[in-house]
């Protein structure tokens, strides 16, 4: 009875080496046989660790999963939520339309040869997955790669083709009209968030506002208990009165605070001239823990040749009425829009009640 128990067991382990062999064997050629494009560990929360993304022109880009919420751009900057979000989405919502014909297929693939995007996918995995999942064995790290190449005529779809098959495919998103290449940008610019500060008023320790070319209208509002207290820098002084809802109205714009873009190609006019005068304003956002956020903002102009043919370059028809430039904690060059700024960067005088609203220039 015993030596029959143990043949039973003996049996059981025999078999289970072997469905675990031939499932490690099928998982590591499944991709070849997978008419679906999309890769499944997007659809799962956590599940992708890492995308590296490079062209044929030496640009490429590195996106890190630090947590569930947090991705890092070049294992350096913050990522944009949003950028990530819709890339994590393509991947597990792109589906094969077609294969590419035989006789096209060479022309494609000499196409992807000379201009594609390499990607390669990242997932947490297991060779032993089974009941949906609920039974997994033997984590790893696998990996996905594809090619992302030119779309299709009509716009609707993208060639794309994956590690281990015979023939590039014609992919889109179903129900999606546009082609997917514009996803799968290799600038690390397009990739980092655009946030600046992003901290509930019951986060916030200070706001300070130093305005060079008027002094007097510097102003600091600091947490105080439960509240906060207005105080002027030059010369310093605290000031009672002050205008509580236009307060209220600045504290609660730091909720979410992000700039326009980055400011990669700024013309050498402007750079002789703007940038080496002193900032216009200077705002510096302090949280409760001590960390800091500051942003020296600086007048755009419309057309920097101007600044050559003008004698007198505070004319107002060449400023740019939208936007002006910002240099973020002394590194970043970024661009950011009157519209959203405009109640936040005013002078003192503003929140005391003595003037309307303008901006500080």
């Amino acid at each position: 009875m015993k030596s029959r128990k143990n043949l039973i067991i003996s049996f059981l382990i025999l078999f289970l080496a072997v469905v675990t062999l031939l499932v490690v064997f099928m998982r590591g050629r499944s991709h070849t046989f997978k008419q679906d494009f999309q890769v499944d560990a997007a659809a799962r929360p956590g599940a992708v660790t890492k995308i590296f993304m490079a062209d044929k022109e030496n640009h490429q880009v590195t996106l890190d999963c630090v947590d569930d919420s947090t991705w890092l751009v070049d294992g350096v900057f913050p990522a944009s939520n949003h950028m990530i979000d819709l890339l994590l989405q393509t991947l597990s919502d792109m589906r094969i339309r077609s294969q590419v014909n035989k006789a096209a297929a060479e022309n494609v693939v000499r196409q992807l040869a000379a201009k594609s995007v390499k990607v390669e996918v990242y997932f947490k995995d297991h060779r032993i997955s089974w009941f949906n999942n609920r039974f997994r064995l033997f984590p790893f790290i696998n990996c996905r790669v594809f090619y992302v190449g030119h779309d299709t005529q009509d716009m609707m779809a993208t060639y794309m083709y994956r590690d281990g098959d015979k023939n590039p495919f014609i992919v889109n998103i179903p129900g999606f009209r546009g082609c997917l290449s514009p996803r799968f940008v290799v600038d690390p610019f397009a990739w980092r968030s655009h946030s600046i500060v992003s901290l509930p008023v019951q986060h916030i320790a200070k706001v300070e506002l130093v305005i060079p070319a008027t002094p007097e209208e510097s102003f600091s509002i600091e947490r105080e208990g439960e509240g906060f207290v207005f105080n002027l820098l030059n010369p310093p002084q605290r000031v009672n009165g002050f205008d509580t809802a236009r307060v209220a109205q600045l504290l609660s714009s730091f909720t979410n605070l992000n700039f326009d873009e980055y400011a990669q190609a700024v013309p050498r006019a402007e750079l002789d001239t703007t940038f080496s005068a002193n900032p216009r304003t200077i705002l510096t956002v302090t949280d409760i823990e001590g960390k800091t956020r500051q942003l020296k903002t600086y007048i755009k102009y419309s057309n920097p040749d101007d600044l050559r043919a003008m004698p007198d370059t505070t004319m107002y028809q060449v400023f740019d009425l939208n936007r002006l430039y910002a240099i973020l904690d002394d590194k970043d060059t970024v661009l950011i829009q009157y519209y959203i700024f405009d109640n936040i960067l005013q002078p003192a005088s503003f929140f005391l009640g003595r003037q309307h609203s303008y901006f500080a220039r």
